[in-house]
């Protein structure tokens, strides 16, 4: 593996106001930090390890990302970076985390229909993400949605310090959705936030339920397989508005207990 890349440096221009929807660039800030606090709230983070990002609406080439040192409690909508490919700080104070960097630029790059990318090593689906053979069972209506969006990548190869490792990571997602990192943790990818958000909410309720299931001793039945492809179809004919009314119904609960994630 080569050596770790050097540190974040700031951008030889500032980006000036004119070049962004500054609207919908702080919308997205307050969106994407909403995630952090629920995902908080959940326990799915992991210290001041794991990473959101977002494309910045409007542009192709940057995007938002939490900065190093600051746990998902923490974050609110100033807080969050503005980076380019390049590792440039485009907007805010301090960097990104190195692997949080080298795993979401190269995801963003690689693959433009991933305008969120979200990774965590939440206990449950990261439990399953560590057992042989195949980690989701298709046995209960919330492991339904991700019917036919999963891939699985087998090749645990360390730390992702170095592009190389960012590329090898985007290329095994393939197609997919839902990313079952072996040895790691999972990746999410959403056209928006709001899609990103409600998936990994119901990827770790689904691992959740399964693992209680499996803990019965008892064999898990899977859902018919015509079934289960069939309601998938049916949960993602539905999915942009209840992704999004979700997000809000969790902005609307953080407005009343820890409005500062707006800040």
């Amino acid at each position: 593996m080569a050596d770790p890349q050097p540190a974040a440096t700031q951008a030889p221009a500032i980006l000036r106001n004119a070049d962004l929807d500054a609207e919908a660039v702080w919308q997205a800030r307050v969106d994407l930090a909403a995630c952090f606090r629920a995902a908080a709230a959940m326990g799915l983070h992991e210290g001041i390890c794991n990473h959101f990002s977002a494309m910045v609406p409007g542009r192709d080439d940057l995007f938002l990302v939490n900065p190093d040192g600051w746990s998902f409690e923490e974050m609110t909508a100033s807080r969050l970076l503005i980076c380019d490919f390049d590792r440039h700080v485009v907007a805010g104070a301090g960097v990104p985390e190195d692997t949080g960097f080298f795993i979401h630029a190269r995801l963003h790059l690689r693959l433009p229909r991933a305008r969120a990318a979200f990774h965590t090593h939440m206990p449950n689906a990261t439990a399953l993400a560590m057992l042989e053979g195949p980690p989701l069972i298709f046995a209960g209506q919330s492991a339904l949605k991700f019917h036919g969006r999963i891939a699985v990548d087998d090749d645990y190869n360390g730390l992702a310090l170095d592009e190389a490792e960012g590329d090898r990571i985007a290329a095994a997602i393939g197609d997919a959705d839902i990313v079952f990192m072996k040895s790691h943790g999972v990746m999410v990818l959403g056209p928006d936030i709001a899609e990103a958000w409600d998936d990994l909410y119901y990827l770790e309720r689904a691992a959740e339920v399964q693992r209680l299931a499996e803990s019965t001793g008892r064999r898990l039945v899977p859902v018919d397989p015509a079934v289960a492809a069939r309601t998938a179809a049916q949960m993602r004919e539905g999915s942009r508005p209840a992704a999004r009314l979700h997000l809000e119904s969790i902005k609307r609960r953080l407005d009343r207990t820890a409005p500062a994630y707006r800040s």
